[in-house]
């Protein structure tokens, strides 16, 4: 169940009630620093004159009770240089209830153990539920990846008490033909065996490039060959939901310029238990930029989170629903103030009622 958050002012203005969605909440106006909505494209942005659903309506909160969480990645720069427990601290004073680890080091700020760790999260009311591993370095047989060190890998995540171990690396160890992905596949579905042993789920986590095409059937997208190559009962999905939208705009037409276009959340829809996890990312649309958009802090951008989240949500049943949303950035301006920020702006998100 989402918490109160402890931060005074924030709590001034995120009730309980907001927390829950049971009952009118603050409109993003009073939460929000005044991001201006643009429109996007067709495949997935905003709607001309309905601004970047920023929740304005008095209906239920999109974003399910429990499920908030954020990638440490974009809170680095705090963990090395104050540690890991006034990080989890600030965590709990902005409501997050759950964190994805990036590394289980402190970097400079000193040494911790698993054990240290997993209390310190629990101690926070924080539930850590993943991790990002590197996928494979074949020059280095020590290195700690699942293809050099599956086996230390999945002892560290289930110390943690880890219920879904991944990695953020593309595919790309065989290359990015059709072939190549096939026997990346193979071991994903390795790994994914492996954790499902352990009570886990091994999961990739997407950025542009796993949207491209195949260089040897330039008509095949690679995303495709990985959902059909992996077991879907060992094998899950942590979509980047940014990466994705970028990947729209770069790889909506094949390299010979035909028409290609997708939806991002049209995946999740079809196979929705196949995307247990999510990172929310925000971008400022920019046809000039070659990913389409600039990132932001979460809120700040166009992505029109209200509808991703209530769409998805309304596709699973509300009552039961298993995904996680996690915020990101990989470069924060100053990432406290992002986190914080992030967390008003998706507990304020409402579902749209007729005339709001």
């Amino acid at each position: 169940m989402s918490r109160t958050p402890k931060d005074p002012e924030l709590a001034s203005r995120l009730s309980r009630r907001n927390v829950l969605g049971v009952a009118a909440g603050a409109t993003a106006a009073t939460l929000l620093s005044g991001a201006a909505a643009q429109a996007t494209s067709p495949q997935g942005g905003t709607s001309p004159g309905h601004g970047h659903g920023h929740g304005h309506g008095k209906g239920r909160a999109v974003l399910p009770p429990g499920r908030l969480g954020i990638q440490l990645y974009s809170l680095r720069d705090k963990v090395s240089t104050l540690g890991f427990a006034p990080v989890f601290a600030e965590l709990e004073k902005y409501g997050y209830d759950e964190i994805e680890f990036a590394g289980y080091t402190q970097g400079s700020a000193g040494a911790i153990t698993l054990s240290q760790l997993k209390r310190l999260a629990k101690d926070h009311g924080l539930n850590p539920i993943g991790s990002h591993v590197g996928y494979y370095d074949d020059n280095n047989p020590g290195a700690y990846t699942f293809a050099q060190n599956l086996t230390k890998v999945l002892d560290e995540a289930e110390a943690l008490g880890l219920k879904h171990i991944g990695t953020a690396s593309g595919p790309f160890r065989y290359g990015s033909t059709v072939d190549g992905w096939k026997r990346a596949a193979e071991d994903f579905n390795t790994y994914g065996a492996a954790a499902r042993k352990r009570g886990m789920k091994f999961y990739q986590h997407n950025h542009a490039e796993e949207f491209s095409f195949a260089t040897d059937k330039p008509k095949v997208r690679l995303y495709d060959v990985l959902l059909a190559e992996t077991d879907p009962d060992l094998v899950y999905l942590e979509m980047d939901i940014y990466w994705a939208f970028c990947a729209q705009f770069r790889f909506g037409k094949r390299a010979d310029g035909t028409p290609a276009p997708f939806n991002p959340i049209d995946y999740v829809l079809k196979q929705p238990n196949r995307y247990p996890l999510f990172h929310v990312k925000d971008g400022t649309r920019n046809d000039a930029a070659r990913d389409g958009y600039d990132m932001t802090d979460v809120g700040d951008g166009d992505i029109d989170y209200k509808n991703f989240l209530s769409r998805v949500t309304a596709r699973t049943d509300r009552g039961r629903t298993y995904h996680h949303w996690q915020t990101e950035h990989d470069n924060p301006v100053e990432s406290f103030a992002f986190a914080r920020k992030s967390s008003e702006h998706l507990h304020s998100l409402r579902e749209s009622r007729c005339g709001d």
